[in-house]
């Protein structure tokens, strides 16, 4: 017997060149990991030729600049993949085909610029620090010190618990973000996002002073670490529990020349200590 209209057989009509929302979903999961994997074979292949080594390594400020976004981009995508894919549904329900690829883009490029300005902060300090290195070997020791306890009391503090938080619940700025006025807004809360995200976790980036800025097998182990802290159930004590690692790194870092391989000269070989 006919029934009737049943309007929760289906959903409300699609947009011409909306995707069904798993469709949607699947595909905005397949471009943030596309990205991310190109960005990790593009930083692999450098570092492949560049070793570890103090400072910049001879690399020029715009060579950084194009190396910097694609290391943020590898490290820092995954973990910002639940509100990047989030956005990304928002867009679809009102935008298809090429204007919801723009507008996509837009946002990523927004978090990317964030941690792009980040970068050039980054490059001073790798350029301080090497200078000082090449000027005086010992002083590496303590610049190690000095940047695992910064990175330590850092997480420890409260600026990281206020921005973690925002980054592991975004769902109340998202919504914030829907009141702002079209022209550039994905841009702009990419951007602002990114901004949260360089706040969370700038002071684990300061850790590849010590460790190396092309050491591949530290920036996966920070990447994974931010990834723990921002999607873990248990990330926000992951945080304190590295902060206090990393203050017990400093006080061996003077000790251990294993824990400063960005901070001495990967050309020469480090001169074996001399038993007192």
């Amino acid at each position: 017997m006919h029934t009737g209209h049943r309007p929760n057989a289906k959903g409300p009509p699609l947009r011409p060149g909306v995707l069904p929302p798993f469709r949607d979903l699947a595909l905005a999961w397949s471009l943030i990991v596309l990205i991310a994997a190109l960005a990790w074979l593009l930083t692999v292949d450098q570092a492949r030729g560049m070793g570890v080594g103090p400072g910049t390594m001879g690399m020029a400020l715009p060579l950084f600049l194009v190396l910097w976004p694609a290391m943020m981009a590898a490290m820092m995508l995954p973990s910002v993949a639940p509100v990047a894919v989030t956005w990304a549904r928002g867009i679809a329900r009102t935008s298809g085909g090429a204007v919801r690829a723009l507008r996509t883009t837009a946002f990523l490029s927004g978090y990317l610029v964030a941690w792009t300005a980040f970068g050039l902060v980054a490059y001073g300090g790798l350029a301080l620090t090497g200078g000082l290195v090449d000027r005086d070997p010992d002083a590496g020791k303590w610049i190690g010190v000095a940047a695992f306890a910064l990175a330590g009391l850092y997480q420890l503090g409260p600026l990281k618990d206020i921005c973690l938080r925002h980054c592991r619940s975004p769902m109340a700025q998202l919504m914030r973000y829907a009141s702002y006025r079209p022209r550039l807004r994905d841009l702009r809360v990419g951007l602002h996002h990114g901004a949260y995200c360089v706040g969370c976790c700038w002071a684990l980036m300061v850790l590849l002073i010590p460790l190396g800025v092309m050491n591949l097998a530290a920036m996966a182990g920070v990447a994974v670490l931010i990834f723990l802290e921002k999607l873990w159930s248990r990330g926000p004590q992951l945080a304190r529990v590295a902060g206090l690692v990393f203050l017990v790194l400093a006080v061996l870092a003077p000790f251990q020349d294993w824990l400063l391989p960005g901070l001495q000269d990967s050309m020469t070989p480090t001169t074996p200590m001399t038993p007192m």
